[in-house]
């Protein structure tokens, strides 16, 4: 599991310094042949199987299968060197598509109307409308957050390239371009199998919220939001989330207060707020594997 801290360090860098190559990089155009090709000329275009709830596992099972095979194969040789390049591979393609935090940065350095609604469009998870209020870019900032970095982070860290690459085709099928080419029947199975992958990532981000941020209004969110039940429904991170970012804005400007300043007012407060709140968890993360690696508990 070291190799995980390697790998998400790698992704994060090189999501800096080369967006345009990584991203040119994170094409699932095969992905949407293939699927476009099930359902059409091939023979489980023309099956009930296809069309069922249990369809896309006709779509994941090749890929799949050949990521399990390599992250086996790939593991003994070399003392793991070849192993240690392939997940790093899987995690920078899986990672995205494009890096949070830089299309965090557009938005609040985009100086006219037009750039900054380009560039909030760009920031929410396709599938979902878009808004650009305080609160629902919080929203908008953590539901990517999960998307993007933290369900394939996880996927990774229990299954290695096959949790990692299994997480972004089911999320890359279960919304946008890609869904609307599956029968209706596929696309509800591959909506809730979405939706179980990303329960767990949620609970356990609200659970890094609570810890780097304000716990008790994070608990009560979550409560109140649903968190504590077991539905499937991600909602409750969007609003534990906010509750957090309120909180620490509230906070900020007692402070202020207290020391009889006058607060100079941010642009965008809540999107900063929610972007640092992000990579606090991130480290957090981070931290609780680097302790289970030093610890002994983890290879």
């Amino acid at each position: 599991m070291s190799i995980t801290l390697v790998a998400v360090v790698i992704a994060l860098v090189l999501g800096h310094v080369a967006p345009s190559t990584v991203n040119a990089l994170r094409r699932y155009d095969w992905y949407g042949r293939w699927l476009r090709w099930l359902g059409g000329d091939a023979i489980a275009g023309r099956s009930g199987f296809w069309r069922g709830r249990f369809g896309i596992a006709l779509a994941l099972l090749p890929p799949l299968l050949a990521a399990g095979l390599l992250q086996w194969w790939l593991d003994k040789p070399w003392i793991g060197l070849p192993g240690l390049l392939f997940d790093i591979l899987v995690l920078v393609y899986a990672w995205g598509p494009r890096d949070l935090d830089v299309d965090v940065e557009a938005v609040m350095d985009s100086h006219d109307a037009a750039s900054r609604n380009a560039a909030i469009a760009n920031l929410w998870p396709q599938g979902e409308s878009v808004r650009s209020d305080g609160p629902a870019l919080v929203e908008a900032v953590f539901g990517s957050a999960l998307k993007r970095w933290f369900g394939v982070l996880l996927w990774f860290l229990l299954l290695g390239p096959f949790g990692a690459l299994l997480y972004r085709l089911v999320e890359c099928a279960s919304a946008g371009e890609f869904s609307a080419t599956l029968p209706e029947g596929n696309r509800a199975g591959v909506r809730g199998l979405c939706a179980l992958l990303e329960w767990l990532v949620a609970q356990l981000m609200t659970l890094g919220m609570a810890l780097v941020g304000n716990f008790d209004v994070v608990r009560q969110a979550w409560r109140g939001a649903g968190g504590d039940r077991m539905n499937l429904d991600s909602g409750f991170l969007g609003a534990a989330a906010r509750a957090s970012v309120r909180s620490e804005l509230a906070e900020e400007a007692e402070e202020y207060a207290e020391e009889g300043m006058v607060q100079v007012l941010r642009e965008l407060p809540e999107l900063r707020d929610a972007m640092s709140l992000v990579w606090r968890i991130l480290l957090l993360w981070l931290a609780v594997l680097a302790v289970f690696v030093i610890g002994g508990w983890v290879n």
